[in-house]
């Protein structure tokens, strides 16, 4: 799934999957103002669960939900998009579309159901 992620934009830096408590990673190489991949790790394993967790409760109150979080850092763009068995995490060029990249990621795992 992650050569699919890559796939949808060349705007697509970094990909993680978050599935069932394994992590799966992969990043495009020559990529300017990357985060080192012991960063992304904790982002992956702590920060983006811990935020997720937090938006959909909040999302769930009286929102419709959650369905989807992108972050704006200073060197690109963190678009997570929870789902039952975890999360899919993608990186995209700061000078890019990240919505429209992530609708198209959203697509290719419409049919998993989002956490609770």
């Amino acid at each position: 799934m992650i050569d699919e992620i890559f796939k949808i934009s060349k705007d697509v830096r970094y990909v993680a999957i978050y599935r069932d408590g394994k992590l799966e990673t992969q990043t495009k190489d020559n990529t300017e103002g990357a985060s080192s991949s012991e960063s992304d790790k904790y982002e992956e394993l702590i920060a983006n669960p811990v935020m997720l967790k937090a938006a959909s409760q909040r999302g769930n109150i009286d929102c419709g939900g959650l369905d989807f979080l992108l972050v704006r850092y200073g060197n690109f763009f963190q678009f997570i998009l929870p789902v039952s068995w975890g999360h899919v995490s993608v990186c995209i060029d700061k000078d890019a579309e990240p919505i429209a990249i992530g609708y198209k990621v959203k697509e290719l795992f419409e049919n998993e159901p989002k956490i609770a």
